[in-house]
């Protein structure tokens, strides 16, 4: 390949070309071809993927005339060279075709969408905010962010909604994510992070994985368990399904869905009757350990081991196998969340690392893996609806006169805490939020029972929403802004292991798309909030952010920009320009509670909420797979990752009698869907899983429960009571949704119609495709 004019098209060799790439091409740039650059004027911009919670390095490549066009890995500490098929990919995004780049406008949803100028949109946006709030209150109108937002966005979320839109109801996606764990930390340990850095896992012995499918959901940190192995470290995954990383385990425990909390205090049980507690630990650096002690003690393995579904001698040994390393660590993500008790799931986790003195060490400790990209700093500086920036409580009388002072209002003029974002929904029903705006999230797919969610938002007099695609959300809305995507704007995350990275621009927006930032600022300006949002760009947002969470627990205050660049990523907190950072917590000995010590947390198994019955004898659980993300608003978008994941699929144990590729009806009791069978002895016969990356009719979130943790209000993904019947043909997949007159990128059109299930790279089939 030589050097060419980039405005040219160039044909590509259909045998050797990428799938989907061929309009890429055409719109600039050159594909990534075998990971060799050789484009003269080639530019390498260092960041870091848009998608999980590992956040790997990558280069994009910038051609002469200033377009992404490709990717090759970065060498950065935390995934030394390796990307993974979404990151691989997401540069496609970029310059996709179905990019927005205008404004759509309809003045009710009977309509169609029509191109409008930004000064229209913003002006009827306004004009509907003020209409509402004039005639129903300022709490009708709300605001929903994203934990995909660089954290400078997030910080403007929540400002936004308080100061600009003077309303309480502002929440965020990241309440889909991991939140129960965010509470149980702040329970424990004061704190809400991981306690450890990824590298720690290369120095223990023992490395428990509940809940998390880190082969499909986080792919490259299975280096950091490969390495971990290779060390000779047991491995223990607690999962219903046989994931690629259980197979490999020492010992997989594939509990009943909905039983974590019964097989962790069960555990903990064993540890306590054989004496492998650290008493010392307990006593020095603990407080209500008597009890949590007298607690598990109803826990025997012959009651748990029948609720949870496996046998006795499995709960002992994983007991004698954490209890008996030098140095063990567990890590967890949404399968012990995602649950109407998520948060006292994670406190028993936490419970079993306190009680054999797993904490604060290097090799031993707890960690949470956070799902979005920005999961960790999403929840930080504002948009959760109980929180001020700097991890404050909205609460709490000091935490908000120190914010006030910051952001130059008085305490009477803030808001107090609002509601979480199912709760929201369910407020939109009952016409108490008459408006929205929506931010980087899609919860037309996201949520769960779907019926319900459609009926909260059809209610809402007005909505608009932030896209750089036209998500199912957003093509359900009254205005539709067009925003950046990752790689046109500069900005900071925070990944699972609390380490702060920074992303940088590689391109310049297309013509009439904006940044979140900037339309925030403009809508806040004819709100008559403009001199609270003088931001010209990330970098101004960042400095207040730095200031506004000095002296927190959750201190920034230390991180800029030029050390980020510099080092790669800081672990906050980081109260000075000259303090390394925080990789690992209590090293001292001590919490971020005023007493320092960790608080242990009796719990008590209850069943999920969705009840079995004889009609509904199944469990039904949810997760992502290894080529999409989320809501799939991106990823259904890319020819590659739909080629190799084209539709959803439900997996059934064969004792079920169906064949490989049958249509299988999932009947819950909010409704039913046909999906094709992919029969596999990896997932328990009273189980069936769906991927929830797709929307109606194929969306495991129209099947859903919503019901909801009291205390972390995430809704409970992981189980639900269901069962499955033969039916005559699988639903079919829907095309992502585009803007008016443009037709869906056919190069992600033709797998998608696919009516099989995926074949066995995705790891989990044993039943060949014919």
């Amino acid at each position: 390949m030589t050097a060419t004019d980039p405005s040219r098209a160039l044909p590509l060799d259909p045998s050797v070309a990428p799938p989907g790439t061929r309009n890429f091409r055409d719109a600039g740039g050159i594909p990534a071809d075998r990971w060799h650059a050789d484009q003269n004027g080639e530019t390498l911009v260092p960041t870091h993927c848009c998608f999980c919670g590992v956040q790997c390095g990558m280069y994009l490549r910038v051609d002469r005339a200033g377009k992404v066009f490709g990717v090759e890995p970065r060498n950065h500490d935390i995934n030394r060279m390796r990307l993974c098929p979404k990151g691989i990919n997401a540069y496609q995004q970029v310059n996709h075709p179905d990019r927005l780049t205008s404004p759509l406008m309809r003045r009710n949803r009977d309509e169609e969408f029509r191109p409008v100028s930004w000064e229209e949109a913003l002006d009827h946006t306004v004009a509907e905010i003020r209409r509402i709030q004039g005639e129903y209150g300022n709490d009708a109108f709300g605001l929903l962010g994203g934990a995909s937002l660089y954290s400078e966005k997030t910080y403007l979320v929540g400002k936004f909604a308080r100061v600009a839109l003077k309303t309480k109801h502002v929440d965020y996606n990241g309440r889909l994510c991991m939140v129960s764990a965010a509470g149980a930390n702040k329970l424990a340990f004061g704190i809400d992070r991981a306690g450890n850095p990824f590298s720690d896992i290369l120095l223990t012995d023992c490395l428990l994985i509940a809940g998390s499918n880190v082969g499909e959901c986080f792919p490259v940190m299975t280096q950091y368990l490969w390495g971990a192995r290779d060390r000779g470290a047991t491995l223990i995954v607690v999962d219903p399904r046989q994931t690629a990383i259980a197979r490999t385990a020492d010992v997989h425990v594939a509990l009943k869905p909905g039983t974590d909390s019964a097989f962790f205090n069960a555990v903990l049980h064993v540890i306590v009757a054989e004496g492998l507690t650290d008493e010392a630990y307990l006593a020095d650096r603990t407080t209500g350990w008597d009890e949590v002690k007298a607690t598990v003690a109803q826990y025997p393995p012959s009651r748990s081991a029948p609720i949870c579904g496996v046998p006795e001698e499995q709960i002992v040994q994983v007991a004698r196998m954490f209890a008996g390393a030098d140095r063990a660590m567990a890590w967890h993500a949404r399968g012990v969340e995602h649950h109407s008790q998520g948060v006292e799931n994670c406190l028993t986790i936490i419970n079993l690392c306190v009680a054999t003195g797993n904490i604060g060490k290097p090799g031993a400790g707890y960690g949470t893996i956070t799902g979005q990209g920005n999961g960790q700093g999403g929840r930080e500086h504002g948009q959760k609806s109980d929180l001020l920036p700097g991890g404050r409580s909205i609460s709490n009388p000091e935490h908000r006169r120190q914010i006030c002072e910051i952001w130059g209002i008085e305490e009477s003029e803030l808001p107090a805490a609002g509601t979480s974002m199912m709760e929201m929904v369910w407020q939109m029903q009952r016409a108490e939020i008459r408006g929205l705006i929506g931010i980087c999230n899609n919860p037309f797919v996201s949520l769960p029972n779907y019926a319900t969610v459609k009926e909260g938002y059809d209610t809402l007099q007005f909505h608009a929403q932030f896209d750089f695609f036209l998500s199912e959300t957003a093509a359900n809305a009254h205005v539709v802004f067009p925003v950046t995507v990752w790689a046109e704007d500069e900005g900071v995350m925070a990944n699972a292991e609390a380490r702060v990275v920074k992303h940088n621009k590689a391109q310049e927006p297309p013509a009439g798309v904006r940044t979140d930032t900037w339309v925030m600022c403009e809508l806040a300006k004819r709100l008559g909030a403009g001199d609270k949002f003088a931001f010209p760009d990330s970098r101004a947002v960042f400095e207040e952010l730095r200031i506004a969470s000095a002296g927190t627990v959750n201190d920034y205050y230390g991180i800029t920009y030029e050390r980020l660049e510099e080092t790669g990523g800081i672990a906050w907190p980081c109260p000075t320009t000259e303090h390394p950072g925080t990789p690992r917590l209590f090293e001292d000995g001590r919490t971020y509670h005023p007493d320092g010590r960790i608080h242990m947390q009796v719990v008590e198994w209850h069943p999920p909420m969705d009840p079995y019955s004889e009609e509904y004898p199944l469990s039904l659980t949810t997760g992502r797979t290894v080529a999409h993300f989320l809501s799939g608003n991106q990823t259904r978008r890319l020819g590659a990752l739909v080629e190799q994941t084209p539709r959803p699929w439900v997996e059934v144990h064969p004792s079920h009698g169906f064949r490989n590729g049958d249509p299988v009806r999932v009947v819950t009791r909010r409704g039913s869907e046909v999906f094709p069978a992919l029969v596999t002895e990896a997932i328990r016969p009273d189980t069936v899983f769906v991927p929830y990356h797709w929307p109606v009719p194929t969306a495991a979130n129209a099947l859903t429960i919503d019901a909801l943790d009291p205390r972390s209000k995430i809704p409970e993904y992981k189980v639900c009571a269901a069962r499955i019947e033969a039916a005559e043909r699988v639903d079919e997949v829907p095309a992502p949704p585009t803007a008016p007159g443009r037709p869906a990128y056919p190069e992600t059109q033709v797998s998608r119609t696919d009516p099989l299930p995926p074949t066995s790279p995705q790891g989990r089939g044993t039943a060949e495709r014919s």
